[in-house]
């Protein structure tokens, strides 16, 4: 064989070489997409035009992370973690749901905080006149009177501590009807099927078919505080971690919570 056939010869040998083993090393990488999260937040009834608000803000920054909420009554949503109900962060309306649960070691440590404040108030519907306070819910004009379930929803709780102060709870017992959580109340009050209703100021603030009678003293029941934390047995702990600590420390979050009458922490 000639030189040159030679050199063509091992020529063509080197280039399949390098085509079948060399060439994929020479081609560039695809792009990696940052992988989706999705995190499930269950939550206090009364917090639901606010977090949803919130979530697109986190979004902006966060594009990759999908928030879904599961709202409701903090003590039922408590009894769903309890059982193994998926939940990654939960935001409860008093500090006993979140309590129970942090004493079960069911809340990952260190990742509890405070999202905001709030308060109780009477409320009844628009056109009512002549009822000025709590002391009125014994008149005959007041037939039905709507509070949550007091063994699962924690504005029932308070509201039958501040009636129970006040020293008017045995009178309005056969009146009071009871709800599976707080905006349950206020659609019971807005429709006329309740006389009236005990609901935080944020649900009153967000009605135009009920007015504000009066706001309970705070002295008349526990401190309303919507505590939160991190669910052990989320599969996205750590973004869980990141949403929480945005929720309670970032000032996009205290502006709309502010707009929806939360009191900040």
């Amino acid at each position: 064989m000639k030189r040159r056939d030679i050199l063509t010869f091992v020529g063509t040998i080197l280039a399949g070489w390098v085509l079948a083993v060399g060439l994929p090393l020479f081609t560039p990488a695809p792009v990696v997409a940052q992988s989706n999260v999705n995190l499930l937040v269950s939550a206090a009834a009364s917090l639901k035009d606010a977090l949803e608000e919130i979530k697109p803000l986190y979004q902006q920054s966060k594009a990759n992370v999908n928030i879904s909420y599961n709202f409701g009554a903090s003590g039922a949503l408590q009894q769903q973690i309890e059982n193994g109900a998926p939940a990654d962060i939960f935001i409860s309306a008093a500090k006993r749901q979140v309590d129970t649960l942090e004493q079960k070691s069911l809340l990952v440590p260190g990742t509890r905080g405070t999202l905001a404040k709030n308060r109780l108030v009477l409320v009844v519907p628009k056109n009512t006149t002549g009822v000025t306070s709590f002391f009125n819910l014994k008149d005959a004009q007041i037939k039905r009177i709507a509070i949550g379930e007091p063994r699962s929803v924690p504005a029932g709780q308070y509201a039958e501590q501040v009636l129970d102060k006040l020293k008017l709870l045995p009178g309005v017992k056969s009146k009071l009807v009871y709800a599976n959580n707080v905006r349950q109340v206020l659609a019971s009050v807005e429709s006329g099927n309740a006389d009236a209703g005990l609901v935080y100021a944020t649900d009153a603030k967000i009605s135009d078919k009920v007015k504000v009678v009066v706001a309970a003293d705070e002295k008349y029941h526990s401190p309303i505080i919507y505590p939160l934390a991190v669910v052990k047995s989320s599969k996205n702990v750590n973004a869980a971690k990141d949403f929480a600590q945005y929720l309670t420390t970032s000032s996009q979050v205290k502006a709309v919570l502010r707009k929806y009458g939360f009191i900040l922490p």
